[in-house]
Order: C-alpha cells, then sequence, then structure tokens
C-alpha cells in the first residue's frame, strides 16, 4: 500500500469516527449536506487565494481542507445509502478517461480537437442526465450550478446558450449590447429621479437593479467573445485596488494627513500618486 493510500484510508477512518452516532464528534454528527456546502464552497475559495499569493504550505493545508469536505459530503452520502467515497472516485476516473481519448486511444487531436472533443463529451453527458428528468425540464442550461460566483455562472451559461446557436456573431456586436445596457441603466436612473439613485423612497430600485443585472451580464458575455475571464479580470482589478489603497494610506501616514478628513481632490492625488508608483 502507498503513502497515498494510507493516508487516504485514515482520513476516511477518521470521518466515520467523527460521524459515529455514539462516540463521534457532536457538530460533526448534526451537520448536513446543506450545512456543510458553504465551507465547501469557503475551502474552494481558500484553495484559489493560497494559489494566487503563491504560498506553497498554505496551498498543501488548504487542498487538505477541501479534500476533506469531500469526504464529509462522501461520508453523509454513504450513511444515506446512496454512495460511498469509492463510488466518487469511480465516477471521477470513469469520467476523466472517456474525455481523453486521446489519451488512452491513442490519437493525436489538435488542441482544438481536444477542446471540441471535451464539449462533446460534456454534451453527451447532460443529454444522458436530461433523458432521465420528467419531460418538459430543459437541458440546455440544465446542470450550472446556482452557488458559483455570478460572474463565472454569467460565463457558462452564455457559453451553453452559444453551443446551440444563441449568441452574438462577434465581440463588436457584444459590445454594442453592453452600450445598449448602458443606456436602459442611465434610463432607469432618470426616471427614478436622476442620476444620484432611487432616491429617499426607493422608487426605481427593482428597475434599477434589472437593468445593472443586464448590463454585467453582457459584460460578461463581451469578456467571453474577448477570451478573457471575467471573474479573474476582477480578482485582479480587486488586488489592484488593495495595493493602490494601501499606497495611498502610507503615502498619508507619511505626510501626517488624517483620511477621513482628504478632499476629493487630495484622493485624487494620491491615487494618480499611487498609480505612478506601478502599486
Amino acid at each position: 500500500m502507498s503513502d497515498a493510500e494510507r493516508a487516504l484510508g485514515a482520513l476516511l477512518g477518521l470521518m466515520a469516527r467523527l460521524r459515529d452516532p455514539q462516540r463521534g464528534c457532536p457538530w460533526d454528527r448534526e451537520q448536513t449536506f446543506s450545512s456543510i456546502a458553504p465551507y465547501t464552497i469557503e475551502e474552494a475559495y481558500e484553495v484559489a487565494d493560497a494559489i494566487e499569493r503563491g504560498e506553497r504550505e498554505a496551498l498543501r493545508d488548504e487542498l487538505g481542507d477541501l479534500l476533506f469536505q469531500v469526504v464529509f459530503h462522501a461520508r453523509m452520502a454513504e450513511e444515506c445509502g446512496w454512495f460511498d467515497f469509492a463510488a466518487v472516485a469511480t465516477a471521477i476516473h470513469d469520467k476523466l478517461v472517456r474525455r481523453h481519448p486521446h489519451v488512452f486511444a491513442g490519437a493525436s487531436p489538435t488542441p482544438e480537437e481536444l477542446v471540441r472533443v471535451w464539449e462533446e463529451q460534456k454534451a453527451q453527458e447532460r443529454a444522458e442526465a436530461a433523458r432521465a428528468k420528467p419531460a418538459g425540464e430543459g437541458a440546455v442550461l440544465a446542470g450550472v450550478p446556482r452557488a458559483l460566483p455570478s460572474l463565472v455562472r454569467a460565463a457558462k451559461l452564455g457559453r451553453r446558450a452559444a453551443r446551440v446557436g444563441f449568441d452574438w456573431p462577434d465581440a463588436q456586436q457584444v459590445r454594442a449590447k453592453v452600450l445598449e445596457e448602458l443606456h436602459e441603466m442611465d434610463g432607469a436612473l432618470a426616471a427614478a429621479g436622476g442620476a444620484g439613485g432611487a432616491g429617499e423612497s426607493g422608487t426605481g430600485t427593482g428597475a434599477i437593479a434589472d437593468e445593472l443585472g443586464d448590463l454585467l451580464f453582457s459584460i460578461v458575455n463581451w469578456s467571453r467573445h474577448l477570451k478573457l475571464d471575467a471573474e479573474a479580470a476582477l480578482r485582479a482589478a480587486n488586488a489592484k485596488f488593495e495595493r493602490r489603497f494601501a499606497a495611498m494610506e502610507s503615502l498619508a501616514r507619511g505626510r501626517g494627513l488624517d483620511l477621513k478628513s482628504l478632499s476629493a481632490a487630495e484622493w485624487d492625488a494620491l491615487w494618480r500618486e499611487a498609480k505612478l508608483n506601478r502599486t
């Protein structure tokens, strides 16, 4: 038995012990799929954060936390009589073999053909899953998890719709859609009482939120046509903003300035200086 097999066996045994009805941990015993799901999402984000920060030891630890989430869900499923961890591992093994015929069938496809085969396999799997559902349930957009970050989910929905021909022909036309949605956003703001917003009464807030959602959705699809990842782009923008704001704070402290008393012009000057310093 390899080290990996021993370690995984020990982890599975630990999980069974934690869920033991008589001798387990009270907190672990009372958890359900729904109560654990938010932790699963959180751990996936922490893995991504460790990768982005380039911290190897943190990545090891976060991967362990994420693996524990898989083990936790699999254990609860086994208790329900649905499947166990071995079934989970077997299922992903078999799926990856199906989606890599170029590796296991000896073919030599181009990168473009690889993408096509991968997508065809996924589409076939979704179609088979759809056939098992009651008649009338949609299949094209089925299975896109609602818990995904909204930018990621918007991109996935756009890609799914594009596979059956519901898409803009090129990035330029998506850009025109972005401008159209921006104009509609302006219209909603104007109808609500001016560009300042919905006002104290909240009149028009629903329409403004609706148009803002349409604008964001169109921007995500523009990103898709530009072959850019909107979620990654926004994450990078967040990190850049944090760096520049920290630089402004440092500049202000060095000059004895109180952040809360700065004027708009002073903030703008600090921002420009931070940009010039390439933070």
